[in-house]
């Protein structure tokens, strides 16, 4: 029983630390990434669907994304949604395909960005200790409902706190090298 709480913590201290890894790809550093563009939608035939079910997107080099759409005549909506993302990026067409030319970073948006990620990174911190906190209670209930030693719930307790440790670590390091490839020149 115990061994399920030790799985169910690891579970979701792994999603968390995925959707810290996600949420830092979307912050813009100096390079082209295709992840930049995650959770943009475009409106077409009377829908919001996700940008990379209507277009191709490429990185032809460093710093140019392309985006080719699908049917042609969307390309208006598709470069309206890229400006609206409000991701510092303008976009151009030449009637059948998107540049995005991703602008060199100034000192200060650097700084705000490398905030930004700090930012990312406390918050999938904080999530994993909530994660502890409720796997610890867990093992607290299980104790006081006598279906755990004591010893067993300290035990599962130290085994939780190890697993916390590991993941925060995880997330440092992401958060660590995110805010190093923005601070690069």
């Amino acid at each position: 029983m115990s061994r399920q709480v030790i799985e169910q913590a690891e579970k979701k201290m792994k999603a968390t630390l995925e959707a810290t890894r996600h949420d830092l790809a979307t912050i813009r550093t100096g390079r082209a990434s295709l992840a930049l563009l995650d959770g943009i939608e475009v409106e077409c035939y009377g829908t919001m669907s996700p940008l990379n079910q209507v277009v191709k997107l490429g990185i032809p080099e460093p710093t140019l994304i392309t985006a080719q759409p699908f049917d042609p005549s969307i390309i208006r909506a598709v470069e309206t949604a890229i400006r609206k993302a409000d991701l510092g990026l303008n976009p151009s067409n030449d009637g059948k395909l998107i540049r995005i030319p991703i602008p060199p970073l100034t000192e200060e948006r650097r700084k705000q960005l490398a905030k930004k990620a700090s930012h990312a990174g406390e918050e999938g911190r904080t999530a994993v200790r909530q994660i502890r906190r409720e796997a610890n209670e867990e093992a607290k209930r299980m104790e006081k409902d006598k279906a755990i030693s004591q010893d067993e719930a300290h035990r599962l307790q130290e085994e939780v706190q190890k697993l916390t440790d590991r993941y925060i670590g995880s997330i440092d390091e992401l958060v660590r090298k995110k805010e190093k490839e923005i601070l690069e020149l």
